[in-house]
């Protein structure tokens, strides 16, 4: 999709930290973070929301959240907790239409979250 973020970021056109990369998955540092570790985890494969994901992305789904575990040991965060988070549209806090995983911690995060 030309007109999505996180697909210029794949492309190469914006420029970003990464964090974990392989053919399936990449992950890259939050621009504006929310903890000490706040990393994206997406697919290199454009899909909207999580609500437009199909029997077919069953495999991809599972690559995402594996792909969190390792940003989360890479950040060390795995002892203390983390959070995996996906917004789904803009009334749950998604801002951009591209499925995204945060992998967040390195502080207390309290519950209920805002």
């Amino acid at each position: 999709m030309s007109d999505c973020l996180f697909c210029k970021i794949l492309d190469g056109q914006i420029p970003s930290a990464e964090v974990y990369s392989d053919e399936h998955v990449y992950a890259f540092e939050d621009i504006n973070p929310g903890a000490p570790c706040h990393v994206l985890v997406i697919p290199r494969r454009h899909i909207a929301t999580a609500h437009d994901l199909g029997a077919q992305d069953q495999e991809l789904v599972g690559r995402l959240y594996l792909a969190a575990q390792q940003v989360a040991e890479k950040k060390g965060v795995v002892e203390s907790g983390y959070r995996l988070v996906m917004n789904v549209g803009a009334g749950a806090g998604q801002s951009v239409f591209h499925i995204h995983l945060h992998v967040i911690g390195g502080r207390d995060l309290s519950w209920p979250p805002g």
